[in-house]
C-alpha cells in the first residue's frame, strides 16, 4: 500500500490528511482492524521505535502506552508481583512476558493511560489482547498478532479498535522532513543507540550501579528520547512510574514527574490495597475514585456522601501525615532527565520521590552543584554526554 487517507488531521478542520513514503513506496505498515486517525499514527510511530529501542537494549519484551504523543508509561516485560496485580487489575491467571509489560506500562499511570495508544515489541498474543480487551484504548502497534489475538482485537468497539501491523526489518531515511508554516524543516534521523556504555561515567562517589539499576536506566533515556520535551522520567523496577512532558522548566518537569511517581506509591498503601468497591463498577470510575481518595479532595467527598456511589463501605482517611510517612518509605528509583540537570534542586526534589539513581547528559556550568548534592544523599549518577531532545 502506497498511500492511507485519513479521516483528518490533528483537528477536524485540517483536511486533507493522508500517510504515504516521499520517495513513492510501500507504507511499512497495514491496518487490520479500525480506521486510525493522524494523532493514532503520531503515536503509534513514536511508542513503536520505543519499544523497538527498548527491546534491542534489554533483550526483554517491551510496552508502551502513549497519549498525544508522549508515553504515559513503558515497561519490560517482567512477572507481575502479587501487589502489581491488585493495583494494575489485570486478567486472572498467568500471562505472558508481552502482556506482562502492557499490563506494567498501562498500569504506571492509568489516569493518563485512558483513551491511550499502545505498543508493542513483540507479536501480540491472546493474553496481551485479553489484557487490551477491556481498557478504553485507541489501538495497538506490534509486529504481528496471533490468530486469537486478532479475533479478540477486530471484536472490541464493534470492530473500530484500531489494530496495526508493522514491519519489524523497516528503516527509516536516514533524513527526515518535516513541514511547518509551509516551510520544510530536514535534520538527520535520531538513530542514537541507547545502550549500556552511555552509562559508565558515573560521576559521584558512589559507583555501585547494579544490572537491575543499568537497565532503569536505559528504560528512561530510552522514555525519554521519545516523550515531548523538557521531559524527566521516573523507574523502577523496569517500569516508567512518572513521566513529565512538556513542560518549560526542568525543576516542573522534575516536580511533576515526582508526583506522579508518588502516586504510584501510595496506589500500593495498605488502606488503598484494601478499598472495597460497589459491584461491576467500571474500570474508568475506579480508577478515578483511587485518585480522588489519594488527593486532598477526599475528605470534601466524604461531606458529601458521594462516596457510596463507588465504595461498599466507607473508607478511612488517608492523612496527609500517612501520605507523607509511606512516600518516605520509597526507594530504589532510578531517575533520567532529557538534558542536564542546571541546579541541585532537581537533586532534591528527586531524592523526596526515593530516587537512588541518575542519569542524565551533564553539561551544566553548576555540574559540581549537582554531582555534590548527589554524593549528599548517597546517590549514583552517571553522565551521559547526549541531549535527548524531542519534539
Amino acid at each position: 500500500m502506497k498511500e492511507l487517507e485519513l479521516k483528518y488531521g490533528c483537528n477536524p478542520n485540517q483536511k486533507p490528511s493522508r500517510l504515504f513514503m516521499e520517495d513513492g513506496g510501500d507504507l511499512p505498515i497495514r491496518v487490520l482492524s479500525g480506521k486510525p486517525g493522524y494523532i493514532n499514527f503520531m503515536d503509534a510511530l513514536n511508542s513503536w521505535q520505543l519499544v523497538k529501542a527498548l527491546k534491542k537494549a534489554t533483550g526483554l519484551p517491551a510496552a508502551a502506552s502513549f497519549k498525544h504523543v508522549s508515553p504515559a508509561g513503558a515497561a519490560l516485560g517482567l512477572p507481575l508481583t502479587e501487589v502489581e496485580k491488585k493495583i494494575y487489575f489485570p486478567p486472572e491467571g498467568d500471562l505472558s512476558p508481552i502482556a506482562c509489560a502492557y499490563v506494567r506500562a498501562r498500569g504506571a499511570d492509568r489516569l493518563c493511560s485512558f483513551g491511550d495508544w499502545a505498543a508493542l515489541s513483540d507479536i501480540c498474543d491472546a493474553d496481551t489482547a485479553r489484557c487490551l480487551a477491556p481498557e478504553v484504548s485507541d489501538g495497538v502497534i506490534a509486529p504481528g498478532y496471533t490468530d486469537e489475538a486478532l479475533e479478540i482485537l477486530s471484536a472490541k468497539r464493534k470492530g473500530a479498535y484500531n489494530v496495526v501491523e508493522i514491519d519489524p526489518n523497516y528503516e527509516p531515511q536516514p533524513a527526515e522532513r518535516r513541514s511547518i508554516y509551509g516551510i520544510i524543516f530536514e535534520q538527520g534521523y535520531n538513530n542514537l543507540d541507547i545502550n549500556e556504555a552511555m552509562l559508565e561515567n558515573i560521576v559521584t562517589k558512589n559507583k555501585d550501579l547494579s544490572q537491575q539499576a543499568k537497565n532503569d536506566m536505559m528504560l528512561a533515556l530510552i522514555t525519554l528520547k521519545y516523550t515531548q520535551s523538557n521531559s524527566v522520567c521516573y523507574v523502577k523496577n523496569g517500569q516508567t512510574i512518572g513521566v513529565g512532558a512538556g513542560q518549560q522548566s526542568r525543576i516542573h518537569c522534575t516536580r511533576l514527574a515526582g508526583n506522579k511517581a508518588d502516586i504510584w506509591w501510595l496506589r500500593q498503601h495498605p488502606k488503598v490495597l484494601g478499598l472495597q468497591f460497589v459491584d461491576d463498577i467500571r474500570r474508568p470510575d475506579r480508577d478515578n475514585a483511587i485518585d480522588i481518595y489519594i488527593s486532598d479532595e477526599y475528605e470534601d467527598i466524604l461531606r458529601d456522601g458521594e462516596w457510596q456511589r463507588v465504595f461498599k463501605t466507607k473508607p478511612e482517611v488517608l492523612t496527609a501525615e500517612e501520605k507523607k510517612a509511606w512516600i518516605a518509605t520509597q526507594t530504589g528509583v532510578t531517575v533520567g532527565s532529557d538534558a542536564f540537570f542546571p541546579f541541585g534542586d532537581n537533586v532534591e526534589r528527586a531524592r523526596k520521590s526515593g530516587v537512588q539513581y541518575i542519569a542524565q547528559p551533564g553539561g551544566s556550568i553548576r555540574d559540581q552543584q549537582v554531582i555534590d548534592t548527589a554524593d549528599q544523599y548517597g546517590m549514583v549518577m552517571a553522565f551521559t554526554g547526549m541531549r535527548l531532545f524531542h519534539h
